[in-house]
């Protein structure tokens, strides 16, 4: 691992293994952070979720298990889970996620425990290493790598700024218009404002630097490892000139910017990934008028009539879009998903819970995607439980402000705190 200086700036380039046989082709606002649990709340969610760990994973001892918790937070004021603790709430909270139609695979997490990796070095050495694993070759798996928890009363002991491990830049351009990703225009002119340099030609597809932080060390710009992103070029089969639109998209979603919370113990530094959605990438990415914006410059393309909304041009453009992004990414070997069969599994879950006697949690905004949806199965299934119980993951406020700076960065945080210990 090497760094050099830019701007004042630390910049930490992350080494990693090259893929093998790689082969690449080419937001709701969240609300602020609860106030950390008084001890007695904290004791009353411990004990719940072991008492849920050793009944499903039907091991004994929970009443010894509990009555050491009690005891260290009586002392500490927080308790430390077991490896075996953490990969199963890791998993049930996965299993609980209101807005995930693909739960029905939460068994298979892959859970991996860095808790005790606290620099931004180990940090971001780390998420080189998730990236790897969780592209699999193309067979994508679902990985998330736990670092730190938080500290009681004072926050986070890592963070990641960005809201995904791979998002590309949204640049401005000096006639008001952006090149790029719109949704990323905040986080770039955050990198800009620690010292990052775009590329010498700007382009669409960009990748946007990380920004980590710690408990002890300023947030700090690091490179993404080029040769662990996986990009998909973007053709169709029945449209050739689709291609000359170069549109491009990545692997692997590993979110960056949700809290895992376990027993009353957060870990606000905890990116996972599933794999892609086909809808996720079509029509949001691809389709919305604050991301790419193509389905006018598609439309035209197929000659629709885009003079009357009746013609329903933007539906057709989605579809081809999304027709285009499960061929490319089946034809490059990339796992992805169809709305309509991942429905299916969706209704697979619900029997699967239904017969262990739990409840089934759902926001269903989110559990039917946009193209065909009344076609869905998930449409047409029972009221979900509106309830988010924990474990789960939750949204956390923005790393930085307007200004691309944070409010508190976590080492002045965590320096206050060790001031008023001292």
């Amino acid at each position: 691992m090497q760094t050099d200086s830019q701007a004042g700036v630390t910049l930490v380039d992350v080494g990693g293994p090259a893929l093998g046989g790689s082969g690449c082709p080419v937001a709701h606002a969240p609300g602020p952070l609860p106030p950390p649990a008084p001890a007695g709340d904290l004791l009353a969610e411990a004990t719940e979720f072991l008492h849920l760990f050793h009944a499903e994973r039907r091991l004994p001892g929970v009443a010894a298990r509990i009555a050491q918790v009690r005891e260290e937070i009586a002392v500490t004021g927080t308790y430390r889970h077991t490896r075996e603790e953490l990969t199963h709430g890791a998993k049930v909270a996965w299993r609980q996620s209101v807005r995930c139609v693909g739960r029905v695979r939460w068994a298979g997490l892959r859970v991996r425990d860095r808790r005790d990796v606290t620099t931004v070095a180990g940090i971001a050495q780390e998420l080189a290493r998730h990236l790897a694993a969780a592209d699999n070759g193309g067979r994508i798996q679902s990985v998330m790598t736990v670092f730190a928890p938080d500290r009681p009363g004072v926050g986070p002991r890592a963070r990641i700024w960005n809201d995904q491990l791979i998002r590309y830049c949204g640049h401005r351009v000096a006639d008001g218009s952006v090149l790029g990703d719109p949704a990323q225009l905040p986080m770039t002119d955050a990198a800009l404002a620690l010292g990052w340099r775009p590329p010498p030609a700007p382009g669409r597809f960009d990748l946007l630097p990380w920004v980590i932080e710690t408990a002890y060390e300023d947030p700090t710009l690091v490179r993404v490892p080029r040769d662990l992103v996986r990009e998909v070029a973007l053709t169709h089969p029945a449209y050739p000139w689709f291609a000359g639109l170069r549109l491009r998209w990545h692997a692997v979603p590993v979110i960056s910017n949700m809290r895992l919370r376990v027993g009353g113990v957060d870990y606000s530094c905890a990116p996972f990934n599933g794999h892609y959605l086909s809808d996720e990438i079509g029509t949001r990415n691809m389709g919305d008028r604050d991301r790419y914006d193509q389905l006018l410059t598609v439309a035209r393309g197929l000659g629709l009539d885009t003079s009357r909304e009746d013609t329903l041009w933007r539906e057709h453009a989605a579809l081809v879009i999304n027709q285009a992004v499960l061929h490319s990414f089946r034809l490059a070997g990339v796992r992805v998903s169809d709305p309509h069969t991942e429905s299916e599994l969706f209704l697979r879950f619900c029997a699967q819970e239904e017969r262990a006697g739990r409840p089934v949690h759902g926001d269903w905004s989110w559990l039917n995607g946009s193209v065909g949806w009344a076609a869905l199965h998930a449409v047409h299934h029972r009221y979900y439980d509106p309830g988010v119980p924990n474990p789960n993951l939750w949204p956390t406020p923005r790393a930085y402000g307007a200004a691309g700076a944070p409010e508190a960065t976590l080492r002045a945080r965590h320096d206050a705190a060790r001031w008023r210990e001292d």
